[in-house]
């Protein structure tokens, strides 16, 4: 192993010991914040640690395994040859793993998000195709064990979504979803196609990490117009009758943000103005961004609305991602909610980038 990854290592272990017996004391244990925070950081060594001491354990095996393969006993050498390649595999399998879990980490991973589906060109097909997409997030949601709740909802005219906003909780949930921002499209028959004609359609998906308080966008009064109204669509005959759906729209910027699916006014209202920081946040980013991703192959969660990331092909029942060339033939159970079978690809082609840069640097 590389003496720099090892020395690096060497002193996560001992903090990860540091930290134990920390937590373990009364004093820490009676102070809630240091306590939160060294339990954090002791969440995020933890794998780390663990495959660390793994690698130690195996690095003692293979030597045990090549000193014993230098011994005249035939048999005794045979059995130790024949160890040698499987661990010196082991080995390299959880060098790399290291290697992933030492790269510079996205202080956004483990955030909520707000997932933002819009429908684009296509008109009634792009909102059924939003409609789908939303199955497909939300079911992969729930195979995650994350919470969904609606945002805003502006319904299609046969069905789907014009618009949907959702608000996504749970663990990790920015770092397995912040590759979905792009433009989707989709290739199919459409229901009122009476020629059988392929249309093509799209849909723009937006991931914005939820922030913290402290870390929020101060917005002062005077830059808000915030506008009440009766809320649309489902939800029975008291949302019906109240004012409780909230829009409020930034001045400076023209942007407007709605929430109408909590019964309470003041929540709608601190769910959108939690939205509309996002959004103001992520427009921050995403100028920052733009430079540095013009001299990047990979365009991997750029967060560029105008680019096609993906390619929904229902006749040849293909899902194909362009960002990494991959295609499978696997479309429906994609969109049941197996997406892990699209992100991990994704996470995987985006870490071996970021170690071949950490190499040329």
């Amino acid at each position: 192993m590389n003496p720099r990854i090892q020395s690096k290592l060497d002193n996560l272990s001992d903090r990860f010991e540091e930290i134990t017996q920390l937590l373990a004391s009364p004093e820490v244990q009676n102070n809630t914040e240091q306590f939160k925070a060294l339990s954090q950081e002791y969440a995020q060594l933890d794998s780390v640690v663990e495959h660390f001491r793994n690698h130690q354990k195996l690095q003692q095996e293979l030597d045990s395994a090549i000193e014993l393969s230098q011994e005249d006993d035939p048999e005794l050498k045979a059995l130790a040859k024949a160890e040698i390649a499987p661990l010196q595999a082991q080995l390299g399998e959880l060098e790399h793993a290291l290697k992933i879990a030492l790269l510079p980490k996205d202080p956004d991973d483990g955030r909520n998000v707000f997932l933002e589906i819009r429908a684009g060109t296509g008109g009634d097909e792009a909102a059924l195709f939003a409609g789908d997409l939303a199955r497909m997030y939300q079911r992969y949601a729930e195979m995650q064990h994350w919470r969904t709740e609606t945002i805003s909802d502006s319904p299609g005219e046969m069905g789907g979504h014009k618009e949907l906003i959702l608000r996504i909780q749970g663990q990790n949930v920015y770092s397995q979803l912040k590759f979905e921002s792009g433009t989707h499209r989709v290739q199919r028959v459409p229901a009122t196609e009476s020629q059988g004609r392929i249309h093509t359609s799209a849909c723009t998906v937006a991931v914005l990490p939820e922030l913290d308080e402290i870390e929020q966008i101060t917005l002062s009064p005077d830059t808000l117009r915030i506008d009440t109204f009766r809320a649309s669509g489902a939800g029975g005959q008291h949302v019906n009758k109240t004012d409780s759906a909230i829009r409020i729209t930034h001045l400076p910027t023209g942007l407007v943000v709605e929430c109408q699916d909590e019964r309470s006014q003041h929540k709608n209202r601190a769910r959108a103005l939690s939205l509309l920081q996002a959004k103001l946040l992520a427009d921050e980013r995403s100028k920052q961004q733009s430079e540095q991703a013009q001299n990047r192959k990979l365009q991997v969660g750029s967060g560029d609305r105008s680019e096609r990331i993906r390619t929904y092909n229902f006749p040849q029942g293909r899902l194909t991602d362009h960002r990494i060339n991959l295609t499978l033939y696997k479309l429906e159970t994609v969109l049941q909610g197996d997406l892990a079978q699209v992100i991990n690809p994704l996470l995987n082609e985006h870490h071996t980038e970021m170690l071949s840069q950490l190499n040329r640097d």
